[in-house]
């Protein structure tokens, strides 16, 4: 086998700009199915992915899935664990994108489903990839931050008025609200960056009418190494802060603003369009990089989302570990339960 044939279930947000792109642009792998009852979504899958076959339900997928070598869950977060199952127990390799699933129990069941089916399982963390964080990890591997105090990161966005779509008017049970879809990147990044977490503190807040669950929202967690990472997630903040700030015992790393892939995969690029080069940052928007008061700009490494579906398509082809380990998520989905018990509590829980 030299390409994998893959199929997308969700042809949302998810499925149609963050996955698909990457698994088109990737030369080991095809978009050969989609799964969607939508109309719109059906021609949009065909415009994009000509030849495809495009299914209404996940039950028409497993009918006939002869030909199937990956399926890719990206449809609601409750639907996750359920449908990765399904796809485990045909003995088929999975990526799930975040979060994992709705509950620690889940996420280990899937993890126990794959080793037995000997089979690839994966989830999408593709802000591992993003080019900031890159440039952050770059730093503390090369000394120039001493040693790491405080870990700042940010995902923040001023709605003040509601969508209405189901991470907003879902149940936290659902895997709703921005605990779940921001704090599973916002963790994910800084267990990788600075390891084991000892205790856990979080707030979350529902500031906007008709929100079912939070969308504004803060966690702190202190690394058995002794760094503090303090997360911020929130869909109200009408004057926005740094992405990233790291402080450590010689300087500091301050950035603003968001990784541009996903503002270009929504504006319809691919990452092979030859266009130009993929994930990178002007000079005008790198970090900076020092001690008060003398700083200095630092270029922002390019970022690069292909990795995750290269690494995907190696674990599978060449028997290579997968991009993002699965026991990592349920680490994060331990740590987004410890939050909420925190902010239910009003204390710090230990971990």
């Amino acid at each position: 086998m030299s390409s994998l044939q893959v199929a997308i279930v969700g042809y949302g947000l998810a499925g149609s700009v963050f996955h698909a792109p990457l698994i088109a642009a990737q030369p080991r792998m095809r978009v050969t199915a989609v799964v969607t009852a939508s109309p719109e979504r059906t021609e949009q899958a065909r415009r994009e992915h000509p030849g495809v076959r495009v299914v209404p339900n996940p039950e028409a997928l497993f009918a006939d899935i002869a030909d199937i070598d990956l399926v890719v869950v990206a449809t609601p977060n409750r639907t996750h664990a359920p449908l990765a199952r399904q796809v485990l127990d045909a003995g088929l390799p999975v990526v799930v994108d975040k979060p994992f699933a709705v509950s620690v129990a889940e996420g280990e069941d899937l993890i126990a489903r794959a080793e037995r089916a000997g089979v690839a399982l994966s989830v999408f963390q593709n802000r591992r990839w993003d080019g900031d964080f890159l440039t952050v990890r770059r730093l503390i591997a090369d000394g120039r931050l001493g040693d790491v105090r405080r870990f700042e990161s940010r995902f923040e966005r001023w709605r003040p008025v509601p969508k209405g779509g189901w991470r907003e008017v879902g149940s936290a049970d659902e895997g709703a609200g921005l605990l779940f879809d921001l704090g599973s990147h916002l963790i994910d990044q800084a267990v990788t960056l600075f390891g084991p977490v000892r205790s856990a503190y979080g707030e979350l807040d529902r500031r906007r009418p008709g929100i079912q669950t939070d969308d504004d929202a803060f966690v702190a967690l202190t690394h058995t190494s002794g760094v503090r990472s303090h997360l911020w997630m929130s869909a109200v903040t009408p004057r926005l802060g740094p992405r990233f700030r790291v402080l450590g015992s010689e300087s500091g790393y301050v950035t603003y603003g968001l990784d541009p892939q996903e503002e270009a995969l929504r504006s319809g690029r691919r990452p092979d369009d030859g266009d130009r080069a993929w994930g990178t940052v002007e000079p005008e928007r790198w970090g900076v990089l020092g001690a008060e008061p003398a700083v200095e700009p630092v270029p922002t490494l390019a970022g690069d989302y292909p990795a995750f579906y290269s690494g995907m398509a190696a674990a599978i082809l060449d028997g290579a570990p997968v991009p993002v380990d699965p026991r990592d998520a349920v680490t994060t989905l331990r740590l987004l339960d410890a939050a909420r018990l925190s902010a239910s509590r009003g204390e710090t829980v230990t971990n």
